[in-house]
Parts: structure tokens; sequence; C-alpha cells
């Protein structure tokens, strides 16, 4: 009983041997017909017009990179050359294919299938992508940027196709998505070279009013940060329930906006000190009747 067992077992494993062998036998066949000089010299074609197609790639990115800043913003140039790199992958795939004689129609029918199937399963995506087109061709934001939108506050470090990340003051990094940025009300307080901050100063009612706004013309004097050109300005603003109400006005650079706002802050309580002006506040005056 053993002995036919064992017998059997034997046969059982000469046979998966045998299999085993004959088909390991029928791959190497295979590969070996594949490595002739007629397929290594096409290989070798293959891989030079590849490498031609790639030398041509980074000559086009290298010469884009060289278009100066003002004329090719900095975001603009990475999203070119991100798209032409893609162009050059597919150009290669395809390429590869076509050797391989694979049909090409085939493929780009059942691509557009499935670009209108992946298109309504993706549409907040592809809504995206479009709004960053929209987004990367008005050039109204840039990188290092301060940008508002809803209540989001930051400095913008990447503007992307799909969306653009800005980090806060508070050093968060918050993702927009374009179609927000597109669907919504955008403040890009670094879009222009100078800016305007306006603070009010309510002055008490005693005061003389030549004499507050003569005062209060001297503060952006003190300001270090303050431009001459446009020049600072202040204006009465109304009378209101205890204070006579003015405006002072400056320009800065937008890098300076927290030096200049603290700045004007001090010089104006300074002037009015020294002209021995005060600022009014409210108060509460509180009668016990006996």
């Amino acid at each position: 009983m053993n002995e036919t067992i064992n017998t059997i077992g034997e046969a059982a494993s000469q046979a998966a041997d045998d299999v085993f062998l004959s088909k390991t036998t029928s791959f190497i066949n295979w590969i070996k017909s594949f490595i002739t000089w007629e397929n290594l010299f096409k290989l070798l074609g293959t891989v030079f017009i590849i490498f031609v197609m790639w030398i041509v790639f980074r000559l086009i990115a290298k010469a884009i990179r060289k278009v100066p800043e003002e004329k090719l913003p900095a975001q603009r140039t990475a999203v070119i050359i991100r798209f032409l790199k893609y162009i050059f992958y597919i150009i290669v795939v395809l390429y590869v294919l076509g050797l391989l004689g694979i049909n090409l129609k085939a493929i780009w029918g059942a691509a557009g299938i499935a670009g209108v199937a992946i298109g309504f399963a993706a549409q907040t995506s592809v809504s995206n992508l479009i709004s960053g087109l929209f987004v990367l061709t008005e050039g109204s934001i840039h990188v290092g940027d301060t940008i508002i939108v809803g209540d989001v506050t930051g400095i913008v470090d990447e503007v992307k196709l799909l969306s653009i990340r800005v980090h806060t003051f508070d050093n968060q990094m918050v993702r927009i998505p374009n179609s927000t940025i597109i669907n919504s009300n955008l403040t890009n307080n670094s879009y222009h070279n100078k800016r305007r901050l306006t603070l009010n100063v309510g002055v008490d009612y005693s005061t003389d009013m030549k004499l507050a706004l003569e005062t209060l013309k001297k503060a952006p004097e003190l300001c270090p940060t303050v431009l001459k050109d446009p020049a600072p300005a202040v204006w009465f603003d109304g009378f209101a329930d205890s204070s006579i109400n003015l405006v002072v006005a400056v320009w800065f650079k937008p890098a300076d906006f927290l030096q200049t706002k603290n700045d004007l802050y001090i010089a104006i309580k300074k002037v009015l000190d020294e002209a021995n002006i005060s600022i009014p506040f409210n108060q509460l005056d509180v009668m016990i009747k006996k």
C-alpha cells in the first residue's frame, strides 16, 4: 500500500516538473524570438528618438524659464512647464504603443468614453481645473501675495491648476479650490505696489478744530515707512455724539503694513498729547437719589 502511494506521488511530482519545464522552455523560446538584430536596432532607435524628444523638451523648458518675471510670472512658468511635461509623456507613450502595433484609434475611442464617465464623476475637479486656467491667465494672484478669500486671510505659497495654497498669519496651511476663487470676492492686498491706510480719530468738542487738523498732519511725519508720494492727508469726517471725528490717511508699501499701522497709532497719540488735545471716551454718570 505504501509503495503504491509513493509511486503515485513520484509520478505526480514528475508530471509537475515536466509541465513546469515545458512552460519555462516555451517562455524562454518566446523571449528568444524577440532577441534579434532587427529588434535590437529598433530598440536602440526608439531609445534614441525618446532621448531626442527629451532633449527638445528640456531646451524648451529652459527657454521658458529664461523669460523675464515681468513678462511671465513664476507660477505661469511652472504651469506651462508642467503642461509641456504631460504632453511629452503622452507623446512618448503613444509613440511606444504605435511601435508595438497597438490600434491607437481604439485607444482614443476608449479614452473618449472614459473621459465622459470621469467627467460626470469628477465635476468638481473639472470645475477647479477650468477655474485654475482662468486664475492663472488672469494674473490676479501671485506667489507671495497677501489675499483675502471669504474668511481666509493668508500669504500665497503655490498657485496650481486645481487650487492655491496659502499660509495664514498664525502659520496654518489652507488649500483654497480655484472654483472658490472664481466664485468669490477676492481681495489682493499685494496686487499694487502701494496701499493706503486710514485711521479714524475723535477729539473732544472743546478742541479748536483748526488746531486738531494741523496737529494730526504732523503724525505721518513721525512714521518712517509712510510714503511722501502720494502725500498723507487729514480731513474732518463728521460730528459724532461725543467727539469731532477726523480721518488720517497715509500711503505705504504692502510689506510695511504692520509697522506703518503701529507707528501711526503711536504718532497720533504722541502729537495729540503734546498739543493737549484729548480723545473722548464713553462715560457713565450715575446719580443716587436719597
